[in-house]
């Protein structure tokens, strides 16, 4: 086995293949935090002044937002700690939690807006200050937006899930601000009293639809998902360009995310005359090459001489048995890089 050198515990405090610290993220939670109480405090104002139901429910969900930014700051500071005796390979997948537990959240915010504006739509009431309303929802929105953009690119950038999902939650509920000003705006020019809670009912089943998408992303992350197709696209080009000029050849390609770092688990076929220190430095050579053109990704590996049958190969990706239990290696199978490369057929596992 091999892998690309970095001591767990520089894995846990965020060090990337290339050596270089991770930037602390939870200065972006933070960010967050102070983001859902101003706009909570702006929105509840907004509802008081004007005794909208719509800006009611865009004040529950500020009160969410600042509930998932205190979780997905726990979420972070887990996540940094190094491995331990019960977690070798760290923390990271609390982030995954951190979304789901926002997803929750969001749930229960949705459920109390729409029976609030079922409420009011049987029982409509005159809206009242409508403009100074609808100004300090503008004001609330805008910091909403602003800090939802810089959290989905600071996630992006360090493949954060927890900061990805408070961002995209944030933009949300900048829609949901512009929709619930619709709604006000439309009862003050149409006198309909019954549109503002109908608006609210509607930004209820919006905020319904972004849990969903939140909870299909931590679930996902949490089964092991395989690293993005793009990823997974590049990291096949760098493999079949590093065999290319060797007499190697790759299969049994696996990966899977943990939280911000990608794992790849390979075997790597060499001629049976290696020496074993030649085969190490083969991997060694391998892992650094991965290491510059992949970010965060950590590599196993398992060398294995051409032409002779493997007992630690596990069954591959989409392969099948025969009834003598030999392999289907076909080329279009997920994880084999062609064996067919170097003018031979693979060898009969």
């Amino acid at each position: 086995m091999g892998g690309i050198c970095l001591p767990d515990e520089e894995r846990g405090r965020g060090i990337t293949p290339s050596g270089e610290p991770a930037a602390p993220l939870t200065r972006f939670a933070w960010l967050s935090i102070g983001a859902a109480i101003t706009t909570m405090a702006l929105k509840a104002a907004a509802w008081a002044v004007t005794g909208s139901v719509g800006l009611l429910s865009d004040a529950a969900e500020s009160t969410v937002n600042l509930v998932a930014a205190v979780v997905a700051l726990s979420a972070l500071r887990i996540a940094a700690t190094p491995p331990d005796q019960g977690h070798n390979f760290g923390h990271a997948k609390a982030e995954y939690f951190s979304a789901a537990i926002e997803a929750v959240m969001i749930f229960l915010a949705a459920a109390a807006i729409i029976i609030t504006s079922i409420e009011r739509f049987i029982h409509p009431r005159a809206l009242d200050n409508v403009g100074t309303g609808l100004l300090v929802s503008a004001v609330a929105a805008v910091v909403n937006g602003v800090v939802g953009v810089i959290l989905i690119r600071a996630g992006r950038r360090h493949r954060s899930l927890a900061l990805t999902a408070d961002g995209k939650h944030l933009l949300t509920d900048v829609w949901t601000s512009v929709g619930v000003v619709v709604g006000v705006v439309g009862v003050a020019v149409t006198g309909f009293q019954r549109l503002d809670p109908i608006v609210a009912f509607l930004v209820g089943v919006n905020i319904i639809v972004t849990g969903s998408r939140l909870l299909v992303r931590s679930v996902s992350g949490l089964m092991d998902q395989a690293i993005p197709p793009q990823d997974r696209a590049r990291l096949d080009q760098v493999l079949a360009d590093f065999a290319a000029h060797r007499d190697v050849s790759f299969h049994s390609i696996r990966t899977r995310e943990i939280g911000p770092d990608q794992l790849v688990s390979l075997h790597v076929e060499v001629p049976a005359e290696w020496s074993v220190r030649r085969g190490h430095d083969l991997v060694g050579e391998l892992e650094a090459t991965l290491g510059a053109h992949m970010e965060r990704m950590y590599v196993e590996s398992h060398v294995e001489p051409a032409g002779e049958p493997c007992r630690y190969d596990s069954q591959p990706l989409g392969h099948t048995q025969d009834r003598s239990g030999q392999r289907d290696m076909s080329s279009d199978s997920p994880g084999f890089l062609d064996h067919h490369r170097r003018g031979r057929t693979p060898p009969d596992r």
